[in-house]
């Protein structure tokens, strides 16, 4: 996860975010709305409230910095950071960190190990080790850290965290989507009617929309950002969005990607371009998107309901194919 600062471009597409409410200008709900755009785990983070306060949006985005002071790979001192340079000792973490290490472990499971969070070290050596929104902040690992890793063998024991010596942990792939969770959920408790978090392609909503209906979600065109190539409506759940053209640099002459083969550590090798799922959580449809870029598409598509989520998959060509039950949503 990365540092990024505040930002807010009115009338720019946002080429990090893939999935974005589309708020209707007049509705039913006579509650105020609250809507903030900002920097945070090197992306860019919109969260709107129905029924909330400038008070409580200030304490979310400030949890959301939290979050990733505490998971990010590019800070030494984060609970992420201290448990991958413990050498196989219990580490002492945050009671969500705890909880994130075993959502890594049940993801890694049901995506039969596509999703891999023990990938860190194969990322380092491909050439994403420093942050690219803070060159300054940097990856580093101890010498005893191997691909693979032993995830299985994480033990977490209340809020005590303890990896096999060797093993290591990267965040991405799930930590953005169970911020979302999270911060909806807070919301909620404080007082929100409705929440909608977005971190980069991960969105969870909640409650009560600014309309007064339905939340509706618009999944980005990869290939014309400004435009939406598929509208879906939700009255709770998450829309998680990944894409192999998000997060590219150049090693060796070779343009590489974040999305890693978890068969030959290296960028995957595909004609997908992006997957988008719908979940229950946004940490479930952000892991279960990962298969669908290493899977047969018709197989993919197929399983996803059997895991109770439904998707589609863009390639190279511009063919969208969708599960059988993605109309269910639209």
């Amino acid at each position: 996860m990365e540092p990024a600062a505040d930002r807010t471009s009115p009338g720019q597409p946002n080429h990090d975010i893939v999935a974005r409410a589309l708020v209707a200008a007049l509705g039913d709900s006579t509650a105020p709305t609250h809507s903030h755009t900002f920097g945070v785990m090197g992306t860019t983070a919109s969260i709107t409230l129905v029924g909330g306060s400038s008070d409580m949006m200030a304490e979310l985005v400030a949890e959301a910095h939290a979050m990733e002071q505490r998971w990010s790979r590019f800070r030494s001192d984060s609970e992420v950071s201290r448990v991958n340079w413990a050498e196989g000792e219990p580490v002492e973490v945050s009671p969500d960190t705890a909880v994130l290490v075993q959502g890594m472990r049940a993801a890694h499971a049901v995506t039969r190990g596509v999703y891999d969070p023990t990938i860190l070290p194969t990322l380092v050596r491909a050439g994403y080790a420093a942050s690219r929104t803070d060159p300054s902040r940097t990856t580093t690992l101890p010498e005893s850290a191997r691909w693979p890793g032993n995830i299985d063998g994480a033990i977490v024991s209340g809020n005590t965290v303890t990896l096999p010596r060797g093993t290591t942990i990267d965040p991405g792939g799930i930590g953005k989507g169970y911020a979302a969770d999270l911060l909806v959920a807070a919301a909620l408790d404080a007082g929100a009617l409705g929440a909608l978090v977005e971190l980069g392609g991960d969105l969870r909503i909640a409650g009560e929309s600014p309309n007064g209906h339905q939340w509706r979600i618009g999944i980005e065109n990869p290939f014309v950002p400004s435009e939406h190539i598929k509208i879906v409506n939700l009255v709770d759940g998450a829309v998680a969005t990944s894409s192999r053209l998000k997060k590219t640099w150049t090693q060796d002459g070779e343009i590489r990607h974040h999305l890693m083969d978890s068969q030959s550590g290296r960028s995957l090798e595909t004609d997908i371009v992006t997957v988008s799922v719908i979940a229950a959580t946004a940490t479930r449809a952000e892991v279960l998107t990962k298969p669908g870029f290493v899977w047969p598409v018709d197989d993919y598509l197929e399983w996803l309901p059997t895991v109770g989520a439904a998707g589609i998959v863009i390639d190279s060509t511009g063919l969208c194919t969708e599960s059988d039950n993605w109309s269910d949503y639209e």
